[in-house]
């Protein structure tokens, strides 16, 4: 169930002008069909479904800009569509309105080996453009887990495991074509490494999650593929152990690509759910990129700091199977943690904090759990201070879903108290609003407001996600 504050309102029906205009240009490709608009009207967050009035699937340039100047000229809201992979509630049509599904825009439009960047439609997926480059001795390195479309990486700012070393969609998104409300197309950044010219319009469109414009294009950068490659799983006697090897590891200097926590807790899951055998206990995956020489000498300095904090049954995967199915069991761990409790939800929590508070704020939120016996398994990319608590609860006990959310909200606000953020990857989108006037302060706020005002007056992209949607304007 949605809070009511997300109740959806009373939606008028779409204009037969706008769906005659749509159907003109779509034909059999705007779908009214009920199914089709529950699907688009829902991401793998636990949060119900809210489809849209009617789905748009566009492909190409033109069709976007088509169906944005009609739903602008109606006054109908528009939502953006990759894959349906995020959380927080960015797709789902809290005011009705026209999704526009851009997964048929999956054209690799160049790939420059030399300069190190690829130009993409934004329906293409991580997987489909690593597949790509094979041969190129190139890779993309931003790995969320699912097989998410570009465009709707780009819109949430997703990040992943390989963060810490590779950074996230921010920092790897070099210019963007995005289609505002009324179909004027935002040219934003350029192929050049660095510029110091006018606004970085690129980076405030990557992680607006739709609410300012539909991603139509992406260049990205790309990266070597590292001589050497090698991954570990370590057991240690405490989550607090566990990350005090990761926060010593960081200060030395060492240049970890992946490293990731793991409780307890999340290990059974995984045991039942991926059939691995791992130790029943808090772990950290680790990834070494680099020579051959290089990874050897990290490998080494990461067994000595694991040492110092009881780290022990280090197991290693040098070849590329076993690495695949070491990393395959860790993206497994949202779906093997609602396979703990079947039929249960799963509320989601995204915290991030600066990594010298990061065993402080993991600790205390666990001690919230056991004190509100939560079920609640503990991971995250703890190399970047982000960590997930993926709380199960009964859909049909509103007492425990009343004391998770009284644990998510508490954890938001440690974090932000700790000079964090409520979410380091997922986005704010539906669930996370009641914490960015805490975060960011009324000015920002002001600001922020301002920027949507100005690049979507009527507040028709994506509304009530980031802030409520206000009065449309004429």
């Amino acid at each position: 169930m949605l809070p009511p504050a997300f109740a959806t309102p009373d939606v008028p029906p779409l204009p037969a002008a706008l769906l005659d205009e749509l159907t003109n240009l779509l034909g059999s490709r705007l779908s009214l069909a009920a199914s089709v608009r529950e699907h688009h009207g829902q991401d793998i967050s636990a949060l119900d479904p809210m489809p849209p009035q009617a789905v748009a699937f566009v492909n190409h340039l033109d069709e976007i800009i088509a169906v944005q100047q009609a739903c602008h000229r109606h006054r109908v809201p528009i939502i953006p569509y990759g894959s349906g992979s995020s959380l927080e509630g960015w797709v789902h049509a809290l005011h009705g309105g026209v999704c526009i599904d851009l997964s048929s825009m999956n054209q690799i439009l160049e790939i420059r080996v030399d300069d190190m960047d690829a130009t993409v439609q934004p329906g293409v997926t991580r997987k489909q453009l690593n597949a790509a480059l094979h041969g190129t001795g190139l890779f993309f390195p931003i790995d969320p887990g699912a097989d998410a479309s570009l465009g709707g990486m780009a819109a949430t700012r997703a990040s992943g495991t390989n963060a810490v070393r590779y950074g996230t969609m921010r920092e790897n998104v070099l210019a963007l074509n995005a289609v505002l409300a009324d179909g004027r197309v935002l040219q934003a950044g350029g192929r050049a490494r660095k510029s110091s010219s006018g606004y970085d319009l690129t980076h405030l469109l990557v992680g607006s999650g739709g609410t300012l414009a539909t991603v139509a294009e992406l260049t990205v950068k790309l990266h070597p593929i590292p001589e050497a490659i090698c991954a570990a799983i370590c057991n240690f006697p405490s989550v607090d152990q566990a990350v005090r090897t990761v926060i010593q590891a960081i200060q030395l200097g060492v240049p970890i690509a992946r490293i990731e926590l793991i409780d307890a807790l999340t290990v059974r899951a995984l045991n039942a759910y991926s059939k691995t055998q791992l130790n029943e206990a808090p772990g950290l995956f680790f990834e070494l990129h680099g020579s051959q020489s290089s990874v050897k000498e990290q490998v080494e300095t990461i067994r000595l700091l694991a040492d110092e904090h009881g780290g022990q049954d280090f197991e290693w995967a040098v070849h590329p199977e076993d690495r695949s199915r070491l990393w395959q069991a860790r993206h497994d761990g949202y779906f093997a943690a609602l396979a703990l409790r079947p039929g249960c939800r799963a509320l989601t929590t995204d915290a991030v904090v600066p990594i010298s508070r990061l065993a402080e704020c993991i600790e205390a939120t666990a001690a919230d759990l056991r004190e509100q016996e939560l079920l609640a398994p503990i991971f995250g990319h703890v190399g970047d201070g982000n960590f997930h608590a993926v709380i199960l609860v009964d859909p049909d006990s509103p007492d425990e879903l009343q004391r998770a959310e009284a644990v998510a909200q508490r954890l938001a606000q440690r974090a932000i108290a700790m000079q964090g953020s409520c979410t380091g990857e997922h986005g704010v989108g539906l669930t996370k609003q009641g914490f960015m006037g805490l975060e960011h302060g009324q000015h920002a706020m002001d600001a922020m407001a301002a920027i949507k005002a100005a690049l979507d007056p009527r507040q028709l992209m994506n509304p009530g996600k980031i802030f409520p949607r206000g009065p449309v304007a004429n």
